[in-house]
């Protein structure tokens, strides 16, 4: 019996998990303008009917090829970026129907780590006015009491308060990441969208990053939307995946579930793209290639948007857009052929790498 859900939020409804946020039928057009009149001739959809939730004190990892839209998805979300159609609701409230004052007293609550800690640092402010700007902003503590929750933002993020006065081109690629998200926690979040927060940087240190955000959002008690391309990483941080294609959302389980069930084809192909350093797990696990590139989000293909890449792709495919629908508690897939997935293994929990700060 499949159980009742929120809104086909992608989740069973539980008394004990609250949602935090939730997001329905998201579009996001961007248009295309020509001509010496500039009239629009197109648009690029970029998120295209996406509905999920997030429950608070969960992460939930949003993964899939680059232009997939999840950066997009992210920042619609936060309102960075206003939405073309549908909904995003924080603590039960529309934030589409939100005036400026209404939505800058809401700021406070969701923050953003944006992926290149080079571009989103102003180079010409100290560490500290980078780090107050968003106690000024929003009148939160002045003066000595400022300087104070610098030092403490500071430390949790594992830098010395020393460093206060220095500007972002006196540190590393992750010490700079350090400070946007001591920035981003300033304010006491209860929300976080990590946008590719360790993309930018050295795998010898994205280990520790992601070590850090772990440890605030145990100590902080945050919510985080994690987008990645990074599937070993995702599987390391995230509580549920979301697993998008061309601005949809092909598949979204429990992480366990969706590393070692996966029931979408191109869920399938990711995983089997993942090195696994067990030879025996190697011997037995079939390996997905999928042909071509992702088509454009200006003239995406009819039907299921995976259809001209799946190795599954029949007729119906190509006429008819597969149904958002939960096949298990809490495992929802847009196939229309997904029972009939091959059950072979593509990743085991137990597989892939583990990571330490050692890394």
């Amino acid at each position: 019996m499949v159980p009742e859900v929120a809104g086909n939020g992608g989740a069973p409804v539980d008394a004990a998990r609250e949602v935090l946020v939730s997001v329905k039928d998201l579009k996001k057009h961007f248009p295309i303008m020509q001509g010496v009149f500039r009239r629009q001739v197109g648009s690029v959809k970029a998120v295209d009917g996406v509905t999920f939730d997030i429950y608070r004190g969960e992460t939930l990892g949003l993964v899939g090829e680059s232009g997939s839209g999840k950066s997009t998805t992210g920042r619609v979300i936060l309102q960075l970026d206003k939405a073309t159609s549908g909904t995003v609701s924080f603590e039960g409230q529309d934030l589409s129907t939100l005036s400026s004052g209404e939505m800058r007293r809401l700021r406070p609550q969701m923050q953003m780590v944006f992926q290149d800690p080079h571009a989103s640092l102003n180079p010409r402010m100290t560490v500290s006015s980078i780090i107050s700007e968003p106690l000024r902003e929003h009148d939160e503590a002045g003066g000595d009491d400022r300087d104070e929750k610098v030092d403490e933002l500071l430390g949790l993020v594992g830098l010395a308060p020393r460093h206060a006065n220095r500007y972002p081109h006196e540190f590393s690629g992750g010490q700079r990441q350090r400070i946007g998200i001591a920035r981003a926690i300033a304010l006491n979040p209860d929300f976080i969208v990590c946008d590719e927060p360790i993309a930018a940087l050295d795998v010898s240190i994205q280990a520790q990053v992601v070590n850090l955000l772990e440890n605030l959002q145990d100590l902080l008690r945050l919510t985080y939307l994690f987008i990645s391309h990074d599937l070993s990483m995702i599987r390391h941080i995230a509580d549920r995946v979301a697993v998008m294609y061309l601005g949809r959302i092909m598949e979204l389980a429990e992480c366990n579930r969706l590393y070692t069930h996966p029931q979408h084809p191109y869920t399938r192909a990711l995983l089997s793209a993942v090195p696994v350093p067990d030879p025996t797990i190697e011997a037995v696990r079939r390996r997905v290639i999928l042909e071509g590139d992702i088509p454009s989000p200006a003239n995406p293909p009819p039907g299921c948007p995976f259809n001209t890449r799946c190795p599954m792709a029949q007729e119906r495919c190509v006429e008819e857009v597969p149904e958002w629908r939960q096949i298990e508690s809490g495992h929802w897939v847009a196939c229309h052929f997904a029972e009939e997935t091959p059950d072979t293994p593509v990743i085991t929990a137990s597989s892939g790498p583990i990571l330490t700060e050692s890394e």
